[in-house]
């Protein structure tokens, strides 16, 4: 089966033909690691970074190519396969043979904007409210009485690019007992069949710690306010603010329990190391504008067209570059960080099953797919003669990058 085809447009093709007008608009009121973004897309497998020279070593054919090394941001569509990979499969080491439950934790549209201006303190409460949530719940003996684990992955985007900030959260069917002598399997379905845990429970816990922790944090006055925030800046106004939020329903969603260890594996490989909008989605650029597909969840993942102004599409593009240093996926319970391993052999033990257990028949592999991305290989097939394999064979240095014909000049930051 033949690898995934390159797509048509980058990102980076954006970024190199309207890039210079973009910084003359938005270039103050970028962040430094959002420069580096740019920078960083626009040399990613070009000469700008180097690389090495690639032959067939078929006698017969002695096809040659250059082959330019990656930017590896964790923001670039074109990275983060191989760290992806590498992730899923410390993750298989530990599936257990449970069901697994996917639950996600939203924030509503009115704290959006007061998150993207207090980026590093509002996704870590994020994070911090949904586990206090799930965990609290499950301790509950009215529900589970047992310690969970799980992991999240934190999303800032939805389909059309707008800030959407939420956590993907993967939770095994159990948990350990208080007193650690035995596992308790997830009870009766609840919420439709979805979660064995009361989503709307979870959603009340959420909003009740969430807003705890932002009040301590303007108590602290850690938060910032600008624009059209400034205003709440003002203990009361502040007041009223949270009294609007805490009569509203905040988010916990449940889906459909994963069928088996496979579907948990496409999950981690769809969601663990996703950017905010994949190459593959862009459909054109011309004219000054991007036009790329989105899926409206609300007419059930419809799939449709939208066209943005370049440099409106490269605004919402930044808007979901996170922190520099900023974790985005955050382990709890027995898979907590500094315990995993612990915290799974005990969970092991108490079910009885050993991490030799064939717990995962893997799928059918193909090029692009985990199992061929961790193992050892002799270099891509040659696409001139099919026979030989691509080897490296020159070391290429790198290049000063330049602009594509009837482009503006490449801004400093970009060579």
């Amino acid at each position: 089966m033949s690898a995934t085809p390159r797509p048509a447009h980058e990102i980076a093709d954006v970024i190199r033909l309207y890039g210079h007008d973009f910084l003359a608009t938005w270039g103050p009121r970028l962040s430094a690691a959002q420069k580096l973004v740019l920078r960083a897309l626009v040399r990613c497998r070009t000469a700008a970074l180097g690389g090495h020279l690639e032959r067939c070593d078929d006698p017969a054919c002695g096809h040659q190519r250059p082959a330019y090394n990656s930017c590896r941001n964790r923001h670039c569509p074109k990275c983060g396969g191989q760290a992806q990979a590498h992730w899923v499969q410390r993750r298989l080491d530990q599936l257990l043979p449970v069901p697994y439950f996917h639950v996600v934790f939203t924030l509503p549209q009115a704290l959006a904007e007061l998150a993207l201006q207090n980026q590093r303190l509002l996704y870590g409460l994020l994070f911090r409210a949904a586990a206090g949530a799930l965990r609290s719940v499950a301790d509950n003996p009215r529900h589970l009485g047992a310690r969970i684990g799980f992991f999240a992955v934190l999303h800032t985007w939805g389909q059309a690019l707008l800030h959407h900030p939420h956590l993907h959260c993967v939770v095994p069917g159990g948990g350990v007992h208080a007193d650690q002598d035995r596992w308790i399997p997830a009870r009766r379905l609840r919420n439709h069949g979805r979660f064995f845990l009361p989503v709307r429970v979870l959603g009340a816990r959420f909003r009740r710690l969430f807003l705890e922790g932002l009040i301590e944090l303007f108590r602290e006055g850690r938060l910032e306010f600008h624009g059209s925030l400034q205003g709440l800046s003002q203990p009361r106004a502040f007041r009223r603010c949270l009294r609007d939020l805490a009569v509203r329903n905040w988010v916990a969603y449940a889906q459909a329990p994963m069928a088996g260890p496979a579907q948990v594996v496409q999950y981690l490989g769809r969601y663990t190391h996703r950017v905010a909008i994949s190459n593959h989605r862009l459909l054109a650029i011309d004219d000054g504008a991007v036009t790329f597909s989105w899926k409206d969840y609300r007419q059930d993942g419809r799939v449709k067209t939208l066209r943005l102004e370049a440099g409106e599409f490269l605004r919402r593009f930044l808007l979901h570059v996170l922190p520099p240093g900023f974790v985005r996926i955050r382990y709890f319970g027995f898979f907590a960080n500094g315990r995993a391993e612990s915290g799974i052999e005990q969970v092991r033990r108490l079910l009885e099953v050993t991490p030799a257990d064939p717990l995962l028949p893997l799928p059918p592999i193909r090029p692009e797919t985990l199992a061929a991305r961790l193992a050892p290989s002799q270099g891509p097939l040659c696409p001139v003669c099919g026979r030989g394999h691509m080897v490296r064979v020159e070391l290429l240095p790198t290049v000063l990058a330049r602009s594509p014909p009837g482009a503006p000049a490449s801004p400093a930051w970009i060579s």
